[in-house]
């Protein structure tokens, strides 16, 4: 038996979409058995171009049913059956994250006409719906309405039955996916999340929060949480029973909001995190000969730090990069400790640069532009950044030197002055952690804007 199907719906980001309009036609490989059809009301904004798609808008779906009021009557229309449908992964992964949010796990096996299409009419130009029936002479109605593109669907379906007879290629492409490595629970959880930027918190049975995490894709994140044999990951694995989500689409808001949560939180496994990540400082000093050395060492607070990294190699990585750039010692960075081991010397490029062949004012003076590049303890600018749709961008603020908060704020409103953005700034705390993040971001040139004040 086939449940026939197709979904329409709000348009939006993946897993934010909300349905619009459903059909389902029950077939039994001859003739269709049952039916279902109704509008359903989103409970969220439809997207302008689909309102201009479909001709269907948020006016017209107040009176429809919700999702969990006709989410019985789907389940009855599916059971026992496979669901078919062209790109009917889209559909599928539709139906499930509604179900998701009623807490019911909605398992079907499915085949998609698509695939199937590419198998069967290899030489198409084109395997859209509308495209590909007309060109097999399938007339259809209602394109972009759920009930002609479902009937359009089956039609399509049944032909690729009728000249397949045997239906080997047909039973092949049916599919019940169960992602490798990854327990049904775990991976009911993994569909609900996004693949965008941004922070992901994850819950216990309780309800208390266990892990706070960032990435530039929270669903390829929590898959490697979900999927890895280390003893965190099998701990985590059998704890978390629910996730939740901050979408940032600013890498360096991203850092910043996991930084917080933890020092604030407290989760138990993130509990190395919970003191700072920034391990190595660099601070300037002066050797006898009055000339400024920078210098790498282990934080302890005891040294007036310029800047902080997170590991050893990414210190010495930075230190090339700014010996090159302000054309400083690499001997008297401490990467190296002598004349003959130094990488400058070795090609003879030290002209200028190592110490002793300037006088100490001229080569301080370098070692200062880098020290006050690298510091903002007076400054005040906002460091402009993605937003969480195309449609907008983020704010970072400093306030003479202080790390005050964020705010996201829409492309047709550009923020230029502090008290703009002050209006709509979410608060957030100024430690060491925030000022190393916030100067590690500078440093890699990843930011749209910075507007200094």
């Amino acid at each position: 038996m086939y449940a026939i199907l197709d979904i329409e719906t709000t348009g939006g980001q993946s897993n934010q979409e909300g349905i619009t309009e459903i059909a389902i036609y029950k077939y039994d490989g001859h003739q269709i058995v049952d039916q279902f059809i109704s509008l359903i009301n989103p409970e969220i904004p439809i997207q302008p171009f689909v309102v201009k798609l479909t001709g269907k808008d948020n006016v017209m779906l107040q009176s429809a049913p919700k999702f969990f009021e006709v989410a019985k009557r789907i389940i009855e229309m599916t059971t026992d059956c496979v669901l078919v449908a062209h790109n009917a992964s889209f559909d599928y992964r539709i139906l499930r994250t509604e179900f998701l949010r009623l807490g019911y796990d909605f398992n079907k096996k499915t085949l998609c006409t698509l695939e199937l299409s590419k198998r069967l009419l290899p030489k198409q130009a084109s395997y859209s719906l509308g495209k590909l029936v007309r060109d097999v002479g399938i007339p259809i109605a209602d394109r972009h309405r759920a009930s002609g593109d479902a009937l359009a669907t089956l039609k399509l379906f049944k032909l690729f039955l009728d000249t397949n007879l045997n239906n080997e290629i047909v039973e092949e492409h049916i599919k019940f996916e169960v992602q490798k490595g990854i327990a049904p629970k775990l991976k009911n959880l993994l569909e609900s999340a996004p693949s965008t930027t941004g922070v992901y918190y994850m819950h216990n049975e309780k309800g208390k929060l266990v892990y706070v995490g960032k990435s530039n894709n929270i669903k390829k994140r929590i898959k490697q949480h979900f999927t890895g044999t280390s003893t965190k990951c099998k701990k985590i694995q059998t704890d978390v029973f629910a996730l939740t989500y901050y979408e940032t689409g600013s890498e360096l808001i991203a850092l910043l909001k996991e930084s917080e949560e933890i020092k604030i939180n407290k989760p138990i496994y993130n509990r190395a995190q919970r003191k700072s990540i920034f391990q190595f400082v660099l601070y300037a000093e002066k050797d006898e000969n009055g000339y400024l050395n920078l210098k790498l060492q282990k934080a302890d607070g005891q040294k007036k730090e310029i800047t902080s990294f997170a590991s050893l190699q990414e210190a010495k990585n930075s230190l090339f990069s700014i010996t090159s750039h302000y054309r400083l010692c690499q001997k008297f960075t401490g990467l190296y400790q002598t004349k003959k081991e130094c990488f400058q010397y070795q090609i003879k490029e030290c002209d200028g640069a190592c110490i002793g062949s300037v006088l100490p004012e001229e080569y301080n003076e370098r070692v200062q532009k880098f020290i006050d590049k690298s510091s903002f303890e007076a400054d005040s600018m906002i460091l402009h950044d993605r937003g969480r749709n195309s449609s907008e961008l983020s704010a970072v603020l400093i306030e003479n030197g202080i790390y005050k908060g964020y705010a996201f704020y829409d492309l047709s409103s550009p923020i230029s002055r502090i008290e703009n953005l002050k209006n709509i700034l979410i608060p957030m705390q100024n430690n060491r952690d925030a000022r190393n993040i916030i100067q590690s971001y500078l440093r890699k040139g990843k930011l749209m804007k910075i507007v200094n004040f």
